[in-house]
């Protein structure tokens, strides 16, 4: 199958080396030192989902209509990637690999033509070095549109990816977004700090201002309606008990994601864009809670005092000491 790939990051990076290695025809998007990076030597892949060597075609936008589509950039790119790659994308299946809240509706505004299935990767994979990419640790990734039974655009994408990673087509995407929502609220204070997410984590006063995002993210999703649903080990039902938790207590849940990172030091996504010098998701993670609390008359200060903070050092292109991360407020 002719595959193409916009964005050849750490997820679609991933996607295209799998699908490269099962025999499709794969074309990804890349720019700067990336592009040339793969052009030049292939695309690496390598770590939890074993190694291989990509040679793909590679440009800066799909030359060809592919028979099927993966959008794989930040959220902050898509809107402009969309664009450029609208007349390649028109009137087949494309599947918007992102995360945060918006990414399907961007996407319709942009393509009128195409059937377009949301996507959630729940791997963990890094790309600090260009054209290379590491599967730190496995995951699934799930795809699907709104809350209802996932569409059959939806079930044909999922069995593509099935045969080369864990996928599947699910029912009610918006509540998957919105839990790995919660599970992307780890990615902010490693790019406030420079650290990993497992030492955020592992530190009392910072693990308590990364519980607090999450829990209120928790909160504004319950009093939107949302119905979660189970991703990783989160559940509605252990979501609505995070939820009421002090912090000392809600803290269980992180430590229990770091657990389940491994040791291999997880930089997020976040703090690997501001590695690469370009700017973060931030609007789209800890800024999609705080649209979300203004559209019901709410506040999430948590999560704007992290927004803003970022904002800030994404500006002098510094970092936040342990105790100026601390400091953050927690209501």
């Amino acid at each position: 199958m002719r595959i193409g790939i916009i964005g050849a990051g750490a997820v679609g990076g991933t996607i295209a080396a799998l699908l490269d290695r099962a025999g499709h025809e794969i074309c990804v998007t890349a720019r700067g030192e990336g592009l040339a990076a793969i052009r030049e030597h292939g695309l690496r892949f390598d770590g939890a989902w074993g190694e291989h060597l990509a040679h793909v075609a590679a440009s800066e936008r799909l030359e060809a209509t592919p028979e099927l589509a993966f959008v794989c950039t930040k959220a902050q790119d898509a809107a402009s990637a969309l664009r450029e790659n609208a007349e390649a994308l028109r009137g087949i299946t494309v599947v918007i690999v992102q995360n945060g809240l918006e990414s399907l509706e961007v996407a319709a505004g942009i393509l009128h033509e195409s059937e377009l299935v949301g996507a959630l990767a729940l791997y963990a994979a890094q790309y600090v070095e260009p054209g290379h990419v590491t599967v730190t640790a496995d995951g699934s990734t799930y795809l699907g549109d709104g809350a209802g039974e996932p569409t059959d655009a939806a079930r044909r994408a999922a069995a593509a990816l099935a045969a080369v990673m864990p996928a599947v087509a699910t029912r009610n995407f918006l509540g998957a977004q919105w839990s790995k929502l919660v599970i992307n609220m780890v990615n902010a204070m490693p790019a406030l700090t420079g650290l990993s997410v497992q030492e955020t984590i592992r530190e009392r006063r910072l693990a308590r201002v990364v519980t607090a995002s999450m829990r209120e993210t928790v909160r504004i999703g319950f009093a939107s309606g949302v119905r979660y649903a189970s991703l990783q080990g989160l559940s509605q039902g252990m979501l609505r008990v995070f939820a009421t938790l002090p912090l000392p207590a809600a803290r269980a849940l992180p430590l229990l994601m770091a657990r389940r990172m491994g040791a291999v030091p997880n930089l997020g996504s976040t703090l690997q864009s501001r590695r690469r010098g370009r700017t973060t998701e931030i609007d789209y993670l800890n800024g999609a809670v705080v649209r979300a609390a203004g559209a019901i008359g709410r506040s999430a200060p948590v999560n704007a005092a992290i927004v803003d903070a970022m904002r800030g050092l994404e500006r002098d292109d510094t970092y936040l000491t342990r105790e100026e991360a601390a400091a953050l407020p927690l209501r």
